[in-house]
């Protein structure tokens, strides 16, 4: 099986070529062959690749160039705007781009965007008819993932980073999990699956990490192996871990049968995205 990554950014440099929306707390590149060369250190055969929002909006462009020169290493996600009209002509298109595997749709709080506005119905029933998972970043924000969740049972639907807000910088706060619960309700619903991306940044003690592994138990034994999609986060969660401290702690933990591994380290995330890396 495979080893898949659910979750990376690549990037450029900030330039007037592509100059960036915002500046984060990320190294200045980590450029597709950058990607690719931590990937393959580890062993990691092939990730989702998520273009940055924080960086390049709605504009894929980047992720669509490096998909080029790494045919089959990547599948591609682009965030899409609410706000469009024309989404699903957006998605149309998306749908038609080599290598492309789903959308996705942010509603983080700091969005400040309402559940109920129509142009998420319209992504949800645009991902249905174009036949596209829809990627949803809602921590800190469940229940307004659930609302959505929940009016589009047709729709498939991926939860970003285990539902739970990330820090950026260490260390961890006090109490990580506090929305375990709603992630374990949130279970329940059998059009969404969930990423266990960025888990190891929630961890209150020094690689490789051992706290989160009853968390995640709970987890696994509530949403199934099948629906859980091993994956890092990088470069977002660069200031807490480098790329190897958030893959190797997953591959060493006695927590994990191979058989469990392969489907939370690839299996699980090939299902729900109907790709693997070639």
């Amino acid at each position: 099986m495979p080893i898949i990554d659910s979750q990376v950014h690549a990037y450029e440099a900030n330039t007037p070529k592509r100059p960036w929306d915002t500046v984060p707390n990320w190294p200045p590149h980590v450029t597709g062959d950058e990607m690719v060369a931590a990937m393959d250190k580890v062993g990691v055969d092939g990730a989702i690749f998520i273009s940055a929002f924080s960086m390049y909006r709605y504009d894929a462009s980047y992720a669509v160039e490096v998909q080029k020169a790494h045919p089959g290493k990547f599948g591609l996600v682009k965030p899409v705007d609410p706000d469009n009209p024309a989404v699903d002509d957006v998605v149309a298109e998306w749908k038609r781009t080599p290598g492309t595997v789903g959308i996705r749709i942010m509603l983080t709080k700091e969005a400040k965007r309402d559940p109920t506005d129509p142009g998420l119905d319209r992504i949800a029933r645009s991902a249905v008819k174009h036949d596209l998972p829809v990627n949803m970043l809602c921590w800190a924000n469940l229940d307004a993932g659930m609302a959505i969740i929940d009016r589009h049972p047709d729709t498939r639907f991926i939860l970003d980073h285990i539902g739970i807000l990330q820090p950026r910088v260490p260390p961890a706060p006090a109490n990580p999990w506090a929305d375990l619960p709603k992630v374990l309700e949130l279970a329940r619903r059998k059009n969404v699956v969930i990423k266990i991306s960025g888990a190891c940044t929630l961890s209150r003690e020094p690689y490789p990490f051992p706290d989160i592994w009853d968390p995640l138990a709970r987890i696994f034994d509530a949403w199934g192996l099948d629906r859980c999609l091993w994956g890092t986060d990088w470069t977002r969660a660069f200031a807490v871990v480098n790329y190897e401290q958030a893959v190797e702690p997953f591959r060493m933990t006695d927590r994990l049968s191979e058989s469990d591994r392969a489907m939370l380290m690839g299996g699980a995330c090939a299902k729900a995205y109907r790709w693997s890396p070639t």
